[in-house]
């Protein structure tokens, strides 16, 4: 039968519990009914619950089930022994979990310690176990994974507030919806997402008619609160989260579209339009119009019919658009198919609504 040898004398820091991490869960796994009792019992000194198991099976049914912050797992055991138990514990852990396992054994030979640490263990006791031994390793295991939460803790933070930093870093700061910086890396993305799943991608490059004039005579203030307005309209108006809409610069705005056929993208091109001209936002110095209206150009392709070509190549397809869109007299949508044009002529094949 094994045993566990109690200190004697005056009580130590150890015999009095006082552990830094007090009232944690330990998992013993260990066969012999007698041993398994005085562990609990020592255990329940600490202030720690101590949860019982008599086999692999029911060890690990229990860690899955409790979460317990300590492992102490016997090497010889029924059915599944103590190493496959402490694999299989290791292989279910995800990427900065960790939770300490000691070996209980009688065995003292280095092939069997070998093995338990290179199964997972993180220590070992040799049977008879001396309480303060059990106490102070205890002690030291628990230091190990409170700081080890504490730095998954520190990380999952730090990540966190890079993300929140990038999300802003991307973010226009007038606007509210993407900057050119939020564009060009979701375009780089989705182009290089659409070439390796052969699909369509559309770009639209949205310009606000006759801004300058409209700055000129109702002022930055007005113009700001007028990009806004915008801005949010052209967002509202798109219905996938896959879909993005960015402020490119000044008043130009572009609006990337995966995913997204020819029909498609002048249907959403069509429905931006219409919501903005549906604001009617008064534009006193407009020679056409009495409001605030938009031109859309746009250009749809397929990347993986263009292996060599950039994505920003599609800007200039989108560019050549919204110029005959404003050429035509402004307040409406022109498309081009890049993928029946040359890469060198984006300015044919188009259609305008």
């Amino acid at each position: 039968m094994d045993t566990l040898t109690e200190p004697a004398g005056t009580p130590t820091e150890a015999s009095t519990g006082k552990l830094p991490c007090s009232e944690r869960k330990v998992l013993v796994i260990e066969d012999t009914v007698t041993s398994a009792a005085v562990l609990a019992r020592h255990l329940e000194k600490m202030r720690c619950t101590p949860l019982l198991a008599d086999s692999g099976e029911k060890g690990l049914e229990s860690f899955f089930c409790h979460n317990p912050d300590v492992v102490l797992l016997d090497v010889i055991l029924p059915g599944i022994d103590g190493i496959e138990v402490a694999r299989r514990i290791r292989q279910s852990e995800r990427t900065g979990e960790w939770t300490p396992i000691i070996f209980l054994t009688a065995r003292s030979d280095e092939g069997a310690i070998e093995a338990g640490i290179e199964a997972g263990g993180d220590d070992y006791l040799t049977k008879p176990v001396s309480f303060v031994v059990l106490a102070a390793k205890l002690r030291a295991m628990l230091r190990l994974a409170h700081a080890q939460q504490n730095l998954l803790l520190l990380t999952r933070r730090l990540d966190e507030a890079n993300q929140k930093l990038r999300r802003l870093t991307n973010l226009d700061g007038l606007t509210g919806i993407a900057n050119r910086r939020g564009f060009d890396e979701k375009l780089a993305r989705e182009w290089a997402r659409c070439r390796r799943e052969e699909r369509p991608l559309a770009l639209l490059m949205i310009d606000v008619d006759h801004f300058k004039a409209f700055n000129d005579s109702q002022g930055h203030l007005a113009g700001d609160d007028t990009l806004k307005i915008v801005a949010a309209t052209i967002a509202g108006s798109l219905q996938r989260p896959g879909d993005m809409a960015a402020r490119y610069g000044g008043e130009e705005f572009a609006v990337v579209l995966p995913n997204t056929d020819f029909s498609g993208a002048r249907h959403i091109a069509e429905r931006i339009r219409e919501n903005v001209e549906k604001l009617r936002i008064p534009h006193p110095a407009q020679g056409t119009a009495v409001h605030v209206t938009i031109s859309v150009g746009g250009a749809v392709a397929h990347p993986a019919k263009f292996p060599a070509m950039p994505a920003n190549h599609l800007i200039d397809f989108a560019d050549a658009t919204l110029y005959q869109a404003k050429k035509a007299g402004r307040n409406r949508v022109v498309l081009c198919d890049a993928d029946a044009m040359p890469p060198a002529s984006p300015a044919s094949a188009c259609a305008s609504s």
